[in-house]
């Protein structure tokens, strides 16, 4: 016997309930704020607070230096994940940042880190700024946030 395809007697294909579903979470509804994508654009971890001070961001430093990471510096004008070229899914060639120097390995304070922030600033102005963290173990970054914005 020839296949004629699925008899309308199939359950799985008709809906349970024709009438629609609706969706809630309750009372917040009124209370939920939706964020602009276009002109509210946030960069890394921490991008959402107010600017860092200077204390703020050692105190973040040495924290990764605890973890036994190694601080990084990098910075970008565009500040945000972006490709100059498509290379297809999964690529990421030409989404990094500009790496300041080299990767601090063996830091042990800090005070240089904050340096070297300043020293990059110094040179871009026009730059966003950011710390990462790399684990040497994992040969990954396991931490990143924004430590300094352009003056526009």
């Amino acid at each position: 016997m020839a296949f004629n395809g699925l008899s309308k007697s199939v359950s799985f294909l008709v809906p349970k309930s024709a009438k629609p579903l609706s969706i809630s979470n309750g009372s917040r509804v009124s209370a939920m704020l939706v964020v602009d994508p276009y002109n509210n654009r946030k960069y890394e971890t921490l991008s959402y607070l107010p600017p860092l001070t200077d204390e703020q961001i050692a105190k973040q430093v040495e924290y990764i230096i605890r973890q036994k990471w190694t601080p990084c510096i990098e910075f970008d004008r565009c500040g945000g994940v972006h490709r100059r070229n498509f290379c297809g899914s999964g690529c990421y060639y030409a989404r990094s940042w500009v790496m300041w120097k080299l990767p601090m390995f063996g830091c042990q304070d800090a005070a240089s880190v904050l340096r070297e922030i300043a020293e990059c600033a110094k040179i871009y102005p026009d730059c966003f700024i950011r710390v990462l963290g790399f684990d040497a173990k994992r040969q990954v970054q396991v931490a990143g946030f924004l430590v300094k914005k352009p003056s526009v």
